[in-house]
């Protein structure tokens, strides 16, 4: 690969550092070509379908294609690798461990007035999950988007994901579906597939919520739909933030920071380090590594403080902190996506198997967005009852309010319940 970049931070300037971390290539715009295949799903949808996937995926594809059946989920289950199918089972337990620990709980208060409000806690009635395709397949991205909705009880689940030439979505894609027991799975992709389930088609059912990564088209697809559907965000390149001191090993180091550079070449990895040998070693690994995809920066700073700062400044989508007292430090942490601790804090764990979800906010939506969880897929309602005691007591102050904001029929209501 390529050196490198190296960038030193030596008092203040860590929001200027950590605006330079992120690519700053401009991007050429492409809403207008989104909303045109959106608006061609709306008027002709299974028809607009077909012929994106005919366009960009399967030259001979046709309508009875979108649909996968079940027999073709199962048989790829029955033909996967044991030890595959393995791997989804028990990556799929830690992720449904912790989604159940996550679960939302309903309320119920009586105020001191003794109005009762009962908030409930509710799934929404469907979901859709997006799973990339293109040139790999991401099992893994099924699981993250799917477990949670199955704890949150949501009665249906969508999956959507490219079809391959053969006019199939990924071998691996299905057999991770079948061994979750989802039977919905459709071979379609793209921006169309985000209108498809939003808008619904003659095959494909409207849903209320979808969720997954995907390329920069899916995500400008998705950001059209809010409002029609919900979103678990719009996510930009992956990213990882990695702290380290004197004590790190550069070897797991580079290794975290190769990792990450696989996902693309516009996802940050970043070393910060206050240790020049170690920023050195770093370097000397990364330099005779050979199959870097994406870029790599190396910031040396003057202090561990320092260090921490550009993190919060960058609110990365992993943090990293591989440092003698990781434990301690990381409670101090407030703008991350999922931080990973110690030596064998790996950010792969996180991708797969720890158990946390792998679907995180990035771009710095970590300073107000969190993890995909079972609270996406859920809503909260209340339900309220005002005994005539709290009608009597809290009508004067609602009075109040309505002549401020100039609702007199707000004020008429409540004051023909009160007590003559």
């Amino acid at each position: 690969m390529s050196e490198p970049r190296r960038v030193r931070l030596f008092s203040g300037g860590a929001q200027v550092v950590a605006h330079t971390l992120r690519p700053t290539d401009a991007q050429p715009d492409i809403s207008d070509e989104v909303r045109g295949i959106l608006e061609s799903v709306r008027q002709l949808g299974d028809n607009a379908l077909v012929a994106q996937a005919i366009a960009y995926d399967c030259p001979e594809f046709s309508h009875d294609r979108l649909r996968v059946p079940r027999r073709t989920l199962e048989d790829a289950a029955r033909t996967a690798p044991a030890a595959f199918v393995a791997a989804v089972r028990e990556a799929a337990a830690q992720v449904r461990a912790v989604a159940e620990a996550l679960m939302a709980r309903d309320v119920d208060l009586v105020l001191d007035h003794g109005q009762r409000i009962r908030v409930r806690a509710m799934p929404v009635d469907s979901a859709g999950v997006y799973v990339p395709g293109g040139r790999a397949a991401y099992p893994s991205s099924l699981i993250m988007g799917a477990v949670p909705a199955q704890v949150a009880g949501v009665g249906r689940i969508a999956i959507a994901t490219p079809p391959r030439p053969d006019g199939r979505p990924a071998a691996a894609v299905m057999a991770a579906a079948a061994a979750l027991g989802i039977e919905e799975v459709y071979a379609a992709g793209g921006p169309a597939s985000i209108g498809a389930l939003a808008y619904g088609t003659a095959t494909i059912a409207p849903v209320a919520v979808v969720v997954g990564p995907g390329n920069r088209w899916v995500q400008e697809a998705k950001r059209q739909v809010a409002g029609v559907v919900g979103l678990d965000g719009v996510a930009g390149p992956s990213e990882v933030l990695v702290i380290a001191d004197d004590s790190a090993d550069p070897e797991l180091v580079a290794a975290d920071l190769l990792a990450q550079a696989e996902h693309g070449a516009d996802s940050p990895a970043v070393l910060a380090s206050a240790d020049h040998a170690l920023i050195d070693a770093v370097a000397e690994i990364l330099g005779r590594s050979p199959d870097v995809v994406g870029a790599v920066t190396l910031v040396e700073c003057a202090s561990l403080p320092l260090a921490l700062e550009l993190a919060e400044a960058f609110a990365p989508e992993h943090l990293q902190l591989n440092l003698r007292d990781a434990a301690a430090v990381a409670e101090g942490v407030r703008r991350a996506g999922a931080v990973f601790i110690g030596r064998n804090g790996g950010t792969a764990f996180g991708d797969y198997v720890a158990g946390s979800n792998h679907v995180l906010p990035t771009g710095g939506a970590a300073r107000f967005a969190s993890a995909l969880g079972p609270a996406t897929f859920m809503r909260r309602m209340a339900i309220v009852e005002m005994p005539q005691e709290a009608v009597d007591a809290l009508t004067p102050h609602l009075a109040a309010l309505a002549d401020v904001e100039g609702f007199p029929q707000h004020r008429r209501s409540a004051e023909l319940r009160v007590t003559p």
